[in-house]
C-alpha cells in the first residue's frame, strides 16, 4: 500500500511539474509582440529613413559647389578634397544598407506572394531601384543582387555588382513594376510617399526611369534614348502637385535642418558660384533662400535683428579656404568676419521641418528639355519644357515657409529674361537643374558628373600635392566605408580591381570622359 501511495505521489509530481513548465512556456510568450510585420510598415520605415544625412552636406552639397564651410574635423570633406570616409560616406553606406534596402528587401519579400498586395509589392520595387540607384551613382560598384538579403538568407557577406550590370536591372524593375501597378488591386492607403494613389506612383517610377535613362547618355546614347522615351510615354512627374518627398515635423527632424539649426548652424555657407550665378541673373529664389548676418564676428552673433535677406546684400564664400585663409578672403569682401557670409535660411529653407524632395516636377521638366533638345522625345519644345521647369521651382520655394514664396510676377519675369537660347542649351538646362536640385545633393552630384553643368573651376583646396584629387579636377565618386573594407574584404577588392582604385578621383562606370 505504502508503494501504491508512492507511485501515485511521483505521478501527481511529474503532472504538477509538466503544467509548470506549460504555465512557464506561456509566459515566455509576448502576446502584444508581431510575429510579422506588414509591408507597408516596412515601406514607411524606408521611406522615413531616406532623408539626406549630414554626410550629403559635407560632399555632394559641397563638390557641386553649393554650400561650403572653411572648417576640418567632422566636418572635412569636399571642403578639402578630403576623403573622410569614416565620418562621412560611411553613414550613407549604413544608413541605406540597413535602414532602407533592409526594409525594402523584406517589404517585397512579405507581399511578393499576396494576390491582395500586388501594388505593395510593386511600390516597394520601385522606391528599393530609387534607393540603389542612389548608391550606385554615389560609389560605383555595389552589392546589388545581395543587397539586403542578410536576414532573410543569411548572406552576410554581399558580392558586389558592376554597375553596367545594375542600371540594367534598375530599368528593368522600374519598367515592370510601373507597368504593373492598378487601381484595380488593393490601395494600399497607409503608404507615407503617396497614400496609395496609384497613378502618382507610376508618375514617380517613370520619372525615375527617366532619370536613370539620362545618366546614360555620355556611356550609351542608343540605351538612354529608348529608356527616356519609355519613361515619357508612361508619364512622368510635371506638375508640383506630384513631387515624391518626404514630410518632416518637430518629432522627425529634417537631418540637414536640425545640422544646421544644432552645432553647426554658423559653420556652413553658400558658395561665391552659386550666390554670383542668381544674383547675376536676377534670380528671385536668392531671396526664398538666403540670408546674411551683416556685420557678424561670430556664430552667437548672428541674430535675427542683422540678418538681411536683400539680394543686393548676399555674398557667398569663395571655394578652397580653410580657418588659416578664411579670414584674409573675408577681409577682401569687406566683410567683418567668415561668419558674415551668406548661409541658407535656417529659419526658412532648412527648418527642422523642411520637407525633403526626391523627385520634383522642376527636375522632370528640365530632363525633358534636354530629351527634346536631343531629339529623344518629339512631343512639346525644349524651350517650353525649359521655362516650365524653371516655373515648378520657383513654385516650390513655397513648400519650405511662406516666407521664402516667390510670387508669380517675379516667377514670369525671371523666365521672360532668361530664354533657352540656341548654342547654349545644354549649359543652360542643366545649370538650371543643380538650382532645382539645391538640397538633393545626390541628385545634383549625379547630373553635374553626367552632364558637365554648370561650368565650376574645381576647388583647389590641396590639390598640386594631392593624389587622390589631381590638380584641376573634381571628387567623381565616394569611397568605400572601412567596415566593408575590413569586413567584406575579398568582395569589396574584387569591386575595385574591376573599377579602379578606391579614390575620389575614380569615375563610375556612366562617368565616360
Amino acid at each position: 500500500m505504502k508503494k501504491i501511495a508512492h507511485y501515485i505521489s511521483i505521478i501527481l509530481l511529474f503532472t504538477a511539474t509538466a503544467s509548470c513548465e506549460k504555465n512557464l512556456a506561456k509566459l515566455n510568450v509576448n502576446e502584444t509582440n508581431s510575429t510579422t510585420l506588414d509591408p507597408a510598415l516596412l515601406l514607411n520605415q524606408a521611406i522615413i529613413n531616406t532623408s539626406f544625412p549630414v554626410k550629403s552636406l559635407v560632399f555632394d552639397v559641397g563638390i557641386v559647389q553649393q554650400m561650403v564651410t572653411p572648417n576640418g574635423g567632422v566636418l572635412a570633406g569636399a571642403n578639402f578634397n578630403q576623403d573622410s570616409r569614416d565620418v562621412t560616406t560611411q553613414p550613407l553606406w549604413t544608413a541605406y544598407y540597413q535602414s532602407v534596402i533592409k526594409n525594402t528587401y523584406d517589404a517585397i519579400a512579405k507581399s511578393k506572394d499576396l494576390t491582395t498586395r500586388t501594388n505593395m509589392y510593386n511600390m516597394a520595387r520601385i522606391y528599393q531601384s530609387y534607393i540603389f540607384m542612389i548608391l550606385t551613382d554615389e560609389f560605383g560598384d555595389i552589392p546589388y543582387s545581395q543587397g539586403g538579403a542578410g536576414l532573410a538568407e543569411r548572406i552576410l557577406l554581399p558580392k558586389y555588382d558592376r554597375q553596367q550590370d545594375i542600371y540594367p536591372k534598375i530599368i528593368q524593375e522600374l519598367t515592370e513594376a510601373a507597368a504593373a501597378l492598378t487601381t484595380t488591386a488593393n490601395i494600399e492607403t497607409g503608404d507615407m510617399l503617396y497614400a496609395g494613389d496609384v497613378a502618382k506612383w507610376k508618375k514617380f517610377a517613370y520619372s525615375l526611369l527617366l532619370r536613370a535613362g539620362m545618366r546614360l547618355s555620355k556611356i550609351d546614347a542608343a540605351k538612354a534614348q529608348s529608356t527616356v522615351q519609355a519613361a515619357f510615354a508612361g508619364g512622368v512627374i510635371t506638375a508640383n502637385a506630384d513631387n515624391a518627398f518626404i514630410r518632416h515635423d518637430a518629432n522627425f527632424n529634417q537631418p540637414i535642418g536640425a545640422t544646421l539649426n544644432g552645432s553647426e548652424a554658423a559653420n556652413f555657407y553658400l558658395t561665391k558660384p552659386f550666390v554670383d550665378q542668381l544674383k547675376n541673373t536676377s534670380d528671385p529664389r536668392l531671396q526664398a533662400i538666403a540670408i546674411r548676418y551683416v556685420g557678424a564676428k561670430t556664430g552667437t552673433g548672428q541674430t535675427v535683428a542683422i540678418g538681411s535677406t536683400a539680394p543686393a546684400q548676399q555674398i557667398g564664400m569663395p571655394i578652397g579656404k580653410d580657418n588659416g585663409t578664411i579670414g584674409a578672403a573675408a577681409t577682401a569682401d569687406n566683410l567683418a568676419s567668415f561668419y558674415d557670409y551668406s548661409q541658407v535660411d535656417r529659419r526658412r529653407m532648412v527648418k527642422v521641418s523642411s520637407p525633403v524632395f526626391l523627385v520634383t516636377a522642376a527636375q522632370t521638366n528640365l530632363l525633358l528639355a534636354e530629351a527634346r533638345f536631343r531629339g529623344w522625345i518629339t512631343s512639346g519644345t525644349a524651350a517650353q519644357y525649359f521655362a516650365d521647369g524653371i516655373k515648378a521651382h520657383m513654385d516650390q520655394m513655397a513648400s519650405y515657409d511662406v516666407n521664402s514664396a516667390v510670387s508669380a510676377t517675379a516667377r514670369d519675369t525671371y523666365v521672360t529674361n532668361n530664354p533657352l537660347t540656341a548654342g547654349n542649351e545644354l549649359e543652360q538646362i542643366n545649370t538650371q537643374y543643380w538650382i532645382a536640385s539645391f538640397l538633393n545633393g545626390p541628385e545634383a552630384f549625379a547630373n553635374f558628373r553626367r552632364s558637365g553643368f554648370p561650368t565650376l573651376t574645381p576647388n583647389p583646396y590641396g590639390q598640386p600635392s594631392n593624389p587622390d584629387v589631381p590638380n584641376g579636377t573634381f571628387i567623381r565618386r565616394l569611397t568605400y566605408p572601412t567596415s566593408e573594407l575590413s569586413v567584406n574584404t575579398d568582395n569589396v577588392n574584387e569591386a575595385i580591381g574591376r573599377q579602379g582604385a578606391d579614390k575620389l578621383s575614380t569615375r563610375v562606370w556612366w562617368d565616360k570622359q
